[in-house]
């Protein structure tokens, strides 16, 4: 197959982005051609959104050579491949698509912009994303999603492929073992694609733990949750950044801290100056998994199932009866 592989991490980076290109390098070595189209940068929670108005910029990614360990894994080194403003003229060195864009972007781009001596884009593989994409909390604000997403209303095959890790400790033994499961499903799935237009996109959570591709692979429904009261913003004084350290802390699951709130109002009735920092507690998310009943994507991978979730890509239809009768006003 030709495959198409974008994501919302960015291009490899043992801090924000270590699983790529692991899977990239085993959908090579089964025989796929595989293109790559990224972000630049880590685009995580956009969604499936585009930058109106930006003239969309490409930069050129060359990862290491098959003799050296994967790029974006501590253990691999100094070497995280070179990034160039001008392609290579040498056909035969491999290169990455990286843009200053969205995950949605990079489908786009990577479909219709480049690739196309390639031949056409059988499957489009969003991801692997640097932790879970289980319940519509998570799904919801995923770029991995997002890329997926776009890929179907595109009408191509697509799989949102997400991992979920549980420590810090990112093992390259486990994740090569995340990749090979993540291939076989993916193979898999394209090979049982419903015909009857019933799926246009599966999410897929490989957990990464010792001993997965011994597991099961489970399809599941999505689990509905939703926020509990409280803002997802605590108020901060002055700008606050380190993107990539905030994603690792988010992604493994940590709570943010509640903070005093005086419902910015000053004496006068005026409102006083502050600024905010996203900071969800991710609590709500955990603790909807342990409330309800198991079966669904969340339950799999806590306990250590690959989940397979088939979606279209749609808003879902709620109140069906009332379809078609007339609001009065």
């Amino acid at each position: 197959m030709h495959i198409l592989v974008v994501n919302d991490d960015g291009p490899p980076s043992p801090h924000a982005s270590p699983y790529i290109h692991s899977l990239v390098r085993e959908l090579q070595t089964r025989g796929h051609l595989v293109s790559v189209c990224l972000p630049h940068t880590q685009r995580s929670w956009i969604g499936k959104a585009h930058m109106i108005g930006q003239t969309v910029k490409p930069t050129y990614y060359r990862p290491p050579p098959p003799s050296e360990p994967a790029a974006g894994l501590a253990a691999a080194g100094d070497n995280h491949g070179t990034t160039h403003a001008r392609p290579s003229a040498d056909p035969a060195v491999e290169e990455w698509i990286l843009v200053d864009g969205t995950p949605a972007s990079c489908v786009q781009i990577g479909l219709y912009h480049f690739f196309q001596k390639r031949g056409k884009v059988d499957l489009v593989v969003s991801g692997p994303n640097y932790g879970r994409n289980t319940t519509a909390v998570f799904a919801l604000s995923s770029g991995t999603l997002g890329g997926a997403l776009e890929a179907a209303v595109c009408r191509r095959r697509a799989v949102a492929l997400s991992y979920a890790f549980f420590s810090r400790n990112h093992d390259g033994g486990i994740i090569a073992a995340a990749s090979r499961r993540g291939a076989n499903v993916i193979e898999r799935l394209v090979e049982r694609w419903p015909a009857d237009g019933s799926v246009d996109l599966y999410s897929v959570n490989v957990p990464l733990l010792e001993g997965v591709e011994e597991k099961k692979v489970l399809f599941t429904a999505m689990l509905q949750n939703y926020w509990e009261a409280g803002s997802c913003f605590t108020e901060v004084d002055g700008s606050v950044d380190g993107r990539e350290e905030e994603e690792e802390r988010i992604r493994e699951g940590e709570g943010s801290p509640e903070t005093e709130r005086d419902g910015g109002q000053t004496g006068g009735g005026g409102h006083r100056h502050k600024h905010f920092k996203w900071s969800p507690r991710f609590t709500d998310v955990y603790q909807s998994v342990e409330d309800a009943p198991p079966g669904n994507d969340g339950w799999a991978v806590k306990e250590g199932f690959t989940s397979v979730t088939p979606l279209k890509a749609n808003f879902w239809q709620a109140a069906m009866e009332m379809h078609g009768k007339e609001l009065e006003l």
